[in-house]
């Protein structure tokens, strides 16, 4: 089964990723299975240290690799796999919903505008099915940046339901 896939979206320090932890959280407390794909800029921040048996396999070549401790399991893809549809699809076939940050150019995804003023979002990418905003904006869908519950039960109802309704 693949699972449900939203993204959250907007300019580097307008909240996302504190708003998407909260919703996350809030999903997680009604018993979903919820998984998070980060999207980022910034080089270096997954590498594995110099000399370890992972940066040997992949030294060697390797496609991914793997490593397993007692806390988690952390896969390395040396592919640049950008298509958010298909690392849910690969890595998160278990899971109810996949929560994106980033991805706004990603095709084909619902997205989430996290907006702090200024330029928008909405109108520029494709698929923004809702705004969270701290500029009192009225439009359909939009949210409070504090009314992560509310927008947890807008999610739940737009990409869970039938889930559970098939349970």
């Amino acid at each position: 089964m693949t699972p449900s896939l939203v993204t959250f979206i907007g300019w580097h320090g307008c909240g996302k990723t504190t708003l998407a932890a909260q919703v996350v959280r809030q999903l997680k407390e009604r018993g979903w299975r919820v998984a998070v794909v980060k999207s980022t800029k910034d080089s270096g921040l997954f590498s594995d240290q110099p000399g370890t048996d992972t940066a040997i396999h992949r030294q060697a070549g390797a496609d991914a690799v793997a490593l397993l401790t007692p806390e988690r399991l952390t896969i390395i893809v040396e592919r640049q796999e950008k298509d958010l549809a298909a690392i849910a699809r690969r890595f998160f076939a278990d899971m109810d919903i996949v929560i994106g940050e980033g991805f706004k150019e990603a095709v084909d995804v619902p997205k989430i505008e996290v907006h702090r003023g200024g330029l928008r979002l909405r109108g520029q990418v494709s698929g923004v099915i809702a705004v969270a905003s701290d500029c009192g904006l009225t439009e359909e869908n939009s949210f409070s940046l504090d009314e992560s519950s509310k927008l947890a039960d807008f999610i739940e109802k737009r990409f869970l339901k039938k889930i559970s309704l098939q349970g």
